[in-house]
């Protein structure tokens, strides 16, 4: 059994209050929550992450029947200014300690690029910026092992965990079983792997399988105005075939949660049924 979710700024722009009903309504059953753009009307600094403020939303997730599959902070660990970086650890410290609380086992992240933008440059690839990335790292895992939480990163192909031997590298060289991988497989791809796309999620269950956590889905198009593949929800771009990785899903991963991402309200159903036809299939 798989557990499909939303990312719940991808949802209609409603209180959370008025939204969960309608998350559970259209069929969902968790959510990928990331406070400073599902809950803009309120606060998310270190200091606003109060027992108090977690403990609401955990009541409310539960009285609508919905679990928070992951607490969404991605920011860039791999920043050249070190102020900067103390400031995201704290973030990621309070996001760790908040989603205890919350009853979240996963916080989750992608891997950064070597400057202040967050924009991929050629230096994405370097042995630097994975040195730099992977000791920005560490400390945000070991707080997480103190609260019994995990630690998700998020393989991106313009990121500096890029593919699934680097990602491979950061769980090796950190050894920390609090710090796992959020397997996005759409974001492993590029306009130059696009069409090996088979090979490349084989490489990422053969290298990561056993420390997935959690499953991303959605789509692509190759018409960006950039030259890059464009997301879109699941079932409406060029994947088509999802088997792959539903197939590891249902044979090594039970109940595994699986949220949407790059939906819209009004096609997140259909995406939740072309992943579940797919799934029942396999």
């Amino acid at each position: 059994m798989i557990q499909f979710g939303l990312r719940l700024h991808d949802a209609e722009k409603l209180p959370m209050e008025q939204l969960l009903p309608l998350v559970k309504e259209k069929g969902f059953t968790c959510a990928h929550l990331a406070l400073s753009k599902a809950m803009k009307e309120y606060p998310c600094g270190p200091s606003a992450l109060t027992p108090g403020y977690a403990l609401y939303l955990r009541h409310l997730f539960e009285k609508n029947g919905i679990d928070v599959a992951v607490l969404g902070n991605y920011l860039n660990l791999a920043h050249p200014n070190p102020d900067a970086v103390k400031d995201m650890q704290e973030k990621y410290y309070a996001h760790i300690r908040f989603a205890s609380l919350l009853g979240c086992g996963m916080v989750g992240t992608e891997t950064g690029a070597p400057n202040p933008e967050y924009k991929f440059c050629p230096e994405c690839r370097s042995d630097k910026a994975l040195i730099t990335f992977i000791k920005n790292l560490k400390p945000v895992v070991r707080c997480a092992e103190q609260y019994g939480v995990t630690v998700a990163i998020e393989p991106v192909a313009r990121h500096i965990v890029y593919d699934a031997k680097r990602a491979r590298l950061v769980l090796d060289e950190i050894g920390s079983h609090n710090l796992q991988i959020l397997l996005d497989p759409v974001n492993m791809l590029s306009m130059d792997n696009v069409d090996r796309r088979e090979e490349v999620f084989a490489e990422a269950i053969e290298l990561l399988g056993k420390d997935v956590a959690m499953i991303h889905f959605k789509d692509f198009l190759r018409h960006d105005a950039d030259g890059q593949l464009k997301a879109c929800g699941a079932g409406q771009g060029e994947m088509e075939d999802y088997s792959t990785i539903l197939r590891f899903a249902k044979q090594e991963k039970p109940f595994v949660f699986a949220t949407l991402e790059n939906t819209t309200p009004e096609n997140a159903v259909a995406c939740r049924e072309f992943l579940q036809k797919q799934y029942d299939n396999c």
